[in-house]
Formats: C-alpha cells, sequence, structure tokens
C-alpha cells in the first residue's frame, strides 16, 4: 500500500530568513495524522535566507541526517566539530545524551535549501557523536545509493536504528527499482523534480507513506532527486 502526502498539505513555518515545509507535526504545527512514520519522526525542507539560520540549540536522544540540496550549510556543534556542507554530502549527528549545535547559511548572499530529517533511535543513553560524507554526482547519479544505515555497510554513515536511508539523482526517463523485506515500511520524498512511483506521480515536495509493498519501480518525469527510507517497524 502507497499512501500519498502531497506537498501541499504540509506544515509551514515562514519567519523571514527560515521557510519551512513540515512532512510531520513540528514545532507550532500539529496535526494529529501526521506525528510521523515507523521511527522517522521529521522531514523537514527548510531554506535559510542568505546569513540566516538557527543559533546554538540543544538535541538529545534524536538521529539527525542533513541532507543540502542547494546552497552551503555551515555546522558547529558541541564536540568541537564545525564543517561545511554541500550538495553531494550527507551530515548525521546523533544527539544521544546530549549535544548542542548551530546550524547557519554558509553564504551571505545567496540562499540554501537543505532537508533536515529526525530519527528516533532504538534506545536511549548513546555517546554523542558526528560524521560526515560526500557522496556527489558519481555516487548518487542514476541510482538509490544507501548513504546511512545502522550497520554503515557500502560506505554509508551510521546511526542507531534499524533505517537504511538511500539518495539518488534521477535523469529525465531513467527507472530504478527497490525491493523490501518482509514487514520493513517505507518512505519516499521527492527532493526535487517529479517521478512517477509504481504507477503514481509525485511532484517535488510530495512524500509516500509504504506498508506490504514487496518492491517499487521510481521513474524520473524530468530531471529528479529523491530519498528513500527503508526502515524496520
Amino acid at each position: 500500500m502507497i499512501t500519498i502526502r502531497k506537498a501541499e498539505s504540509r506544515g509551514r513555518t515562514d519567519a523571514g530568513w527560515l521557510d519551512s515545509r513540515h512532512s510531520f507535526s513540528f514545532s507550532h504545527y500539529f496535526d494529529p495524522d501526521a506525528m510521523g512514520f515507523g521511527p522517522l519522526r521529521v522531514i523537514n525542507d527548510d531554506r535559510l535566507a542568505a546569513g540566516g539560520g538557527f543559533p546554538p540549540h540543544p538535541h538529545a536522544d534524536m538521529e539527525i541526517v542533513s541532507y543540502v540540496l542547494d546552497g552551503a550549510l555551515q555546522h558547529r556543534d558541541s564536540l568541537g566539530t564545525g564543517s561545511v556542507i554541500r550538495p553531494g554530502d550527507v551530515q548525521r549527528m546523533s544527539a544521544g545524551t546530549g549535544i548542542r549545535h548551530s546550524e547557519f547559511n554558509a553564504s551571505d548572499t545567496e540562499p540554501v535549501r537543505f532537508l533536515q530529517i529526525w530519527i528516533l533511535p532504538e534506545a536511549g543513553g548513546f555517546a554523542p557523536s558526528y560524521d560526515q560524507a560526500t557522496f556527489g554526482d558519481e555516487g548518487l547519479g542514476n541510482r538509490l545509493r544507501l548513504v546511512v544505515s545502522r550497520d554503515g555497510r557500502d560506505g554509508a554513515l551510521t546511526i542507531n536504528r534499524d533505517v537504511d536511508l538511500y539518495a539518488g539523482r534521477l535523469k529525465d526517463g531513467t527507472e530504478v527499482g527497490h525491493a523490501f523485506a518482509p514487514g520493513r515500511l517505507g518512505w519516499l520524498q521527492v527532493a526535487k523534480g517529479s517521478i512517477t512511483l509504481n504507477g503514481q506521480d509525485l511532484d517535488e515536495g510530495d512524500g509516500a507513506a509504504i506498508e506490504r509493498q514487496a518492491a517499487l519501480t521510481i521513474t524520473a518525469r524530468g530531471d529528479a532527486e529523491v530519498l528513500l527510507f527503508d526502515m524496520a517497524r
């Protein structure tokens, strides 16, 4: 079963320096029917104006993934990590017992757009940690590339939950597939462009909750970028 969540049905926060679309309940946006899906708790499509950003703030017991679509995002945290991530990079922060971090647009002239993803960990009390990796066009082009997983296989970043996150940049007409093991859940997020998912058309910002589905076929309608979560319940 595939249930589509259209982009226009998402919540929104518009603070001037921040324009954010919420696939699930977040901050002042509350929808009792959209509290997350499986261990997936947050997908925010964030746009930060030039010079804008989130000042230092705390997190605990959450696996946080940042995926940049346009521009450059500057990260600093209480572990002493400082970095700038760009399209093709994936950042993972395990908040664990507690971490403080800030995220700012690294440019004074251009906006940055990124997906902020929160995944519930399998347990509390992990030591906080940070990691990032560059996959680029070569790694993400015309395929579903594993970028985050529990076991870190195939060069993926590791998180404390049985969730496999795949990313792909698909040229017009490219078709890719994915098979689910029995009992797994899926969520597909169209980050850019438009696709057809098992015969259903999805556009930029649309998401799809996937249950009791053995396999997916994804076809790009024009150039597209997608994220696919394959999750234990």
